[in-house]
């Protein structure tokens, strides 16, 4: 049995979503079991993200970056914090290279902030990363110039580059390619789907994370996307990344957790619309990027802005 225990923390009052959440001013409590649900308030709190410390090999840390790829001081800011966690691996939603996917743009975009965990790196930023611990999901952006070749060129990625799937400690990661333009489709009857849905099974890995760029549910500007609205929790994920809407959102569908996370380093952050159902936290005033740690018992998402202020946690624990 899987029980879910939940942690929402709002920062200081002057970094307040703009939208009310949950519980705007208190920190909650919540430890959801199959039958039961108790909630405890406390108070509000601001935290320093986890400091660096050796990852056991049944365990991961890992930091996830969404609509980050453009050169300057929020995507510097996100990069710094992000760094300090010391991550064993980084994940990516989308948008890596801003504005349009080329090839003149991709390696001060990217290399430039994280070119020490990508293996092989060609750039002219430093060294690269003895073995590959940079992992990104494709953008729409990323698609805009000559199909995503640029993106293919500068990653050595596994399986097509387009989706793929890779094992870290005790995570197995699927990488889903969500625009429109994939070869393979995106709705739930595609050839992505049902290998997604027969890797799924395949898996033995008690924690199972499916990331992407476009939100299947989302409360922000682009909203939810129907076309990837597939039955991931029925297949056997644990959770699923996204980004696409500049902002960072937690959305529970029936107890399984969406999260929306786009507030990687582009300028222009998004308002939030109508609240979709199940939508628990809602958050928009800085940038910042999730910190995931999994072990072989529980794993915890966080969301810390570049301030170093814990928003939102939340755990999932396997008895």
């Amino acid at each position: 049995m899987k029980r879910f225990f939940l942690i929402m923390m709002m920062p200081l009052a002057a970094c307040a979503p703009s939208v009310p959440t949950a519980s705007p001013t208190a920190t909650m409590v919540t430890s959801l079991t199959a039958t039961t649900r108790r909630v405890v308030p406390s108070s509000t709190a601001t935290i320093t993200p986890l400091p660096p410390s050796p990852t056991p090999i049944n365990s991961v840390r890992f930091a996830v970056i969404g609509d980050y790829g453009l050169a300057g001081e929020h995507l510097a800011a996100v990069a710094e914090i992000v760094k300090s966690w010391a991550p064993d691996i980084i994940l990516t939603v989308g948008d890596n290279n801003y504005p349009e996917g080329e090839v003149a743009t991709i390696d001060e975009n990217i290399g430039a902030y994280f070119h020490e965990f990508i293996f092989p790196y060609t750039g002219v930023y430093g060294e690269g990363a003895q073995e590959n611990r940079f992992f990104p999901a494709l953008g729409n952006h990323d698609w805009n110039t000559l199909s995503a070749q640029p993106y293919l060129d500068y990653f050595a990625l596994p399986d097509n580059e387009r989706y793929y799937d890779f094992v870290w400690g005790p995570v197995h990661f699927f990488a889903i390619n969500s625009d429109s333009r994939e070869p393979d489709r995106i709705g739930r009857s595609s050839k992505q789907a049902a290998w997604l849905r027969t890797r799924l099974a395949a898996s033995t890995a008690p924690w199972k994370i499916v990331y992407m760029h476009h939100p299947p549910y989302s409360s922000a500007q682009h909203g939810s996307q129907l076309a990837l609205q597939w039955p991931y929790q029925e297949w056997g994920a644990s959770a699923v990344i996204s980004g696409h809407d500049h902002v960072y959102e937690r959305i529970l569908v029936d107890g399984f957790p969406y999260f929306t996370n786009g507030l990687g380093g582009s300028p222009n952050r998004y308002d939030f619309i109508s609240p979709v159902p199940g939508s628990q936290i809602r958050y928009r005033d800085a940038h910042g990027a999730m910190l995931v740690e999994a072990d072989m018992n529980q794993i915890t998402f966080q969301f810390v802005n570049v301030l170093g202020e814990l928003i939102d946690s939340y755990t999932i624990q396997v008895d």
